[in-house]
C-alpha cells in the first residue's frame, strides 16, 4: 500500500504540476490574443453586382471580343461576295513616259519622244471562279460567328459567376472560421481559469489550446483566399487591383420551370455550342462546294476606256473596247488540290465536332440540372446539419460546464458546428454555380433578367 508520505508526495507533484501549467497558459494568453486579431476583411474595393461583373467581363474577356469582332469581319466578308456577285471589278492607270529618242506617237499622230496614257477598266465574272460557292459560304460563315459569339458570352458569364460567387462564398467561410476561433477563445479562457481552480486536468487546456491554434490558421487561409478571390474577379471585369462582390439574397433556390427531358430537348435544338457547331459545318461545307467551283470554267467580260497623248493627262485620242472571255483552269500547279483538301478536312473536323456536341447533350444537361437539384436538397440538409450542430454544442458545453463529459466531447461539437456551417455555405453557392451552368448551356436566363436569388 501506499504510505502517507508517497501521497502526500504525489498530491504536491500534482499541485506543481498544475502550477506551472497554469503559468504557461498565463504567458501564451497574450499570444495566442494577438494572433486571433487577424486583419479583418474589410476592403476599398469598388463593389459591383453580378449584372455588372457580366458587362464588364464581356468588354474586357479576350474571348468575347474576339468573338464580337468576328462578327464584323464576317459581315464585311459577305458584304464582298455579295457585291462581287453583281458588280464588276473597276480599276484606273495613268502613265507617263519619256523616252531617249522620238518615236511615232499613235495618240497624236506625230513624232515626238514623249507618251501618256490613262485607261479605266471595269470586270465582272459573270459564271465560275467560285463566286456563287463563296457567297454561300460567307452567309454560313456570319451564321457560326453569331453562333459562336452567343456561346461566348454565356460561357463567358458563367466564368464571372464563378468569381463573383468564389468572393461571396470565401467571405462567407471567413465569418465561419472567426467564429470557430472565436468559440475556441472561449472556451480556453474559461479553461485556464477552471485548471487554475483545479476543477479539470491540465490536457483540457492544452487541448483548448490546440484548437485555438488550428482555428487561428484557418482564419489565416481563408484570409488569404478572400484577397485572392477579390484579386481575381477584379482581372475578370478589367480592374488592376480587387473587387468586391455585392450580397446576394439568402433565398432558396426555386425549383426549374422544366424537367430534365424538356432541358435536353431545348438544349438539342438551339443550345449555344450546338448551334455553332452545327453553323461551322455548313460554313465548312460551303467552302468545298466553293472550292470545286473553281474546277469549271470562268465566263469573263471586261470593258476597257482608254485615252492616249504624249502630255500628262492625255486627251488626244480617245479607244474603248468590250471583251468576253472563257479560260479553262486545266492546271494551276496543284493549288486547288490543296484548297480542296484544306476544306475538306476542315469540313470533317467541323462534322465530328457537331456530332460530339449533339450526343454529349443528354450527360451535360443531365449534369447541370442534376447538380442543381442536388444542391438545392442539399441546402435544406445542410440547415438541418446546422441545427443539430448547433444544439449539440449548446449541450456539450453546459455538459463540460457540470464535468459530466470530456473536452473531447466538446472540441468534437465544435469542429462539427463549424464543418456544418461551411457545407451551408458551399450548398448555397454551388446551386448558383449550377444554375450558371445550365443557363450557359441554354443560352439563356433560366428565371429571366431578375434570376434565381440574385442582385440581378
Amino acid at each position: 500500500m501506499m504510505s502517507r508520505a508517497e501521497g502526500r508526495e504525489q498530491r504536491a507533484e500534482k499541485r506543481k504540476s498544475n502550477l506551472w501549467l497554469a503559468i504557461f497558459l498565463a504567458s501564451a494568453a497574450p499570444v495566442v490574443s494577438a494572433a486571433g486579431q487577424v486583419t479583418p476583411a474589410k476592403t476599398t474595393a469598388p463593389v459591383v453586382t453580378l449584372s455588372e461583373a457580366r458587362q464588364r467581363a464581356l468588354r474586357v474577356d479576350p474571348a468575347a471580343v474576339e468573338a464580337t469582332s468576328n462578327i464584323r469581319t464576317a459581315e464585311w466578308t459577305r458584304r464582298s461576295a455579295r457585291a462581287d456577285l453583281i458588280a464588276p471589278r473597276l480599276s484606273g492607270n495613268l502613265n507617263y513616259i519619256r523616252f531617249s529618242d522620238p518615236f511615232f506617237n499613235f495618240g497624236t499622230g506625230a513624232i515626238t519622244p514623249n507618251a501618256a496614257s490613262a485607261t479605266l477598266e471595269a470586270s465582272w465574272v459573270i459564271l465560275g471562279a467560285g463566286k456563287f460557292g463563296i457567297v454561300k459560304a460567307t452567309n454560313a460563315g456570319l451564321q457560326s460567328a453569331e453562333a459562336n459569339e452567343l456561346a461566348t458570352r454565356f460561357q463567358s458569364a458563367l466564368f464571372t459567376d464563378e468569381a463573383y460567387f468564389e468572393v461571396l462564398a470565401q467571405k462567407e467561410l471567413r465569418r465561419v472560421a472567426a467564429d470557430r476561433l472565436q468559440r475556441a477563445q472561449e472556451q480556453l479562457a474559461v479553461a485556464r481559469v477552471r485548471v487554475s481552480a483545479g476543477e479539470v486536468i491540465a490536457s483540457d487546456s492544452l487541448q483548448l489550446l490546440l484548437e485555438v491554434n488550428r482555428s487561428q490558421y484557418l482564419l489565416l487561409i481563408r484570409d488569404s483566399a478572400l484577397v485572392a478571390s477579390r484579386l481575381h474577379l477584379g482581372t475578370r471585369i478589367g480592374l488592376a487591383g480587387p473587387a468586391e462582390a455585392a450580397p446576394v439574397d439568402s433565398l432558396p433556390p426555386p425549383a426549374l420551370p422544366f424537367t430534365e427531358m424538356q432541358a435536353i430537348a431545348e438544349l438539342r435544338e438551339r443550345g449555344p455550342d450546338i448551334e455553332a457547331a452545327r453553323a461551322d459545318e455548313v460554313s465548312a461545307d460551303a467552302r468545298v462546294t466553293a472550292a470545286k467551283e473553281r474546277y469549271f470554267p470562268a465566263l469573263t467580260l471586261t470593258g476597257t476606256y482608254g485615252s492616249y497623248d504624249d502630255r500628262l493627262f492625255p486627251d488626244a485620242l480617245q479607244r474603248s473596247q468590250l471583251a468576253v472571255g472563257l479560260s479553262f483552269p486545266f492546271w494551276d500547279g496543284g493549288q486547288r488540290e490543296v484548297v480542296l483538301a484544306r476544306a475538306q478536312a476542315e469540313r470533317n473536323v467541323a462534322r465530328a465536332v457537331r456530332d460530339e456536341r449533339e450526343r454529349s447533350a443528354n450527360e451535360r444537361m443531365a449534369q447541370a440540372v442534376l447538380g442543381y437539384e442536388t444542391a438545392r436538397a442539399g441546402i435544406g440538409l445542410a440547415q438541418v446539419g446546422v441545427s443539430a450542430a448547433t444544439e449539440t454544442f449548446r449541450v456539450q458545453r453546459a455538459r463540460y460546464g457540470e464535468g459530466a463529459t470530456t473536452i473531447l466531447d466538446l472540441l468534437e461539437a465544435q469542429v462539427a458546428l463549424s464543418e456544418a456551417e461551411g457545407t451551408l455555405v458551399q450548398s448555397r453557392f454551388n446551386a448558383r454555380l449550377a444554375l450558371s451552368q445550365i443557363e450557359a448551356l441554354l443560352g439563356r436566363r433560366v428565371f429571366g433578367d431578375a434570376g434565381a436569388g440574385t442582385n440581378r
